[in-house]
């Protein structure tokens, strides 16, 4: 009986521990902590910041927590990388963590290298945790569309059934650049957004212009560390018509930037086009992005698949 009176008064010196420790760590930051959606949200952003949300690639996830780990310890812990911006803390019914958190850093480098650092770091004795990059998805795979409709028609479809649409995407047809191939990539403002719009559009009885869709998520896009991409110098070129050929491309897109074209990958209807300076390319996306080739308008972004190019 008096093992478990100790055992009773031991966990409620912890519990007041704890929350002392809490309310100096609000005290010191500035910041709340706000209990929302079966997870506790600390920062986001800190009473200090200014400015837009830090860009993607600045937060990391962090599992294998003891389920008694709150803000104080993890926020102590992973502030010594560098300013953080949120912290999140995914909770059970119970008042216990569920043994995961999604920490937002102010800067990639600083998640890096938490990721780096912290990665089976022993927070307890004998009890290692996980730190890996977050995959903040933000897209929407949305399949069964009409391939009459344009993508204006599409992205105003979208942003009447759900919130936070931020682009859309739509490949054309192949063989005909006047339709689409009846599926569009949707972006939204955040995984947040993209989330809630994922559950509404899932149940069956949301259709597009009388038309069932099927929505899942799509491919997470390939990230390019800040300092490689102002070193990119290969556009990735969508939407051409079969009927253009490379040298095409090659005569247009060096007229384009002053016979810069170092060479051509082309697939079908699309083409990855290197350039000797990063100069010279972006003088031949600000001339040729949205212009007409052999009647159909190209789409024109930076190469983000193999690495090796970019160097």
């Amino acid at each position: 009986m008096g093992s478990c009176k100790e055992n009773e008064l031991d966990e409620i010196l912890a519990i007041q521990k704890r929350e002392e420790n809490l309310m100096k760590l609000i005290q010191e930051t500035g910041c709340e902590i706000i209990q929302e959606n079966s997870q506790r949200k600390f920062g986001g952003p800190p009473s200090i910041w200014e400015g837009p949300p830090p860009p993607k690639g600045t937060e990391i996830f962090v599992g294998n927590l003891p389920r008694d780990v709150f803000e104080d310890e993890l926020y102590g812990l992973f502030a010594t990388i560098g300013p953080i911006y949120k912290l999140r803390l995914m909770m059970d019914f119970r008042g216990s963590n569920r043994g995961f958190a999604f920490i937002q850093y102010a800067h990639r480098h600083d998640a890096h290298r938490a990721i780096e650092l912290m990665n089976n770091y022993e927070l307890r004795p004998r009890h290692h945790i996980g730190v890996v990059k977050s995959i903040d998805n933000c897209r929407l795979f949305v399949r069964g569309i009409p391939k009459n409709k344009s993508r204006e028609e599409i992205q105003c479809e979208m942003e009447r059934l759900t919130k936070g649409v931020s682009k859309v995407i739509v490949h054309s047809s192949i063989t005909n650049k006047t339709k689409n191939r009846g599926f569009a990539f949707v972006e939204y403002i955040n995984h947040r957004a993209a989330s809630k719009a994922r559950r509404k559009l899932i149940p069956d009885q949301i259709q597009l212009w009388g038309k069932a869709i099927a929505v899942d998520w799509a491919e997470p896009e390939n990230e390019i560390e800040e300092d490689v991409m102002p070193k990119v110098t290969v556009l990735y070129v969508r939407n051409l018509s079969l009927t253009t050929t490379e040298q095409v491309l090659r005569d247009i897109f060096n007229q384009a930037s002053d016979d810069n074209v170092q060479k051509i990958k082309m697939m079908r209807d699309f083409a990855f086009i290197h350039f000797n300076s990063r100069e010279k390319a972006e003088k031949a996306m600000h001339t040729m992005n949205q212009a007409e080739i052999n009647g159909a308008t190209i789409e024109i972004t930076w190469a983000k698949t193999v690495s090796k190019t970019f160097t």
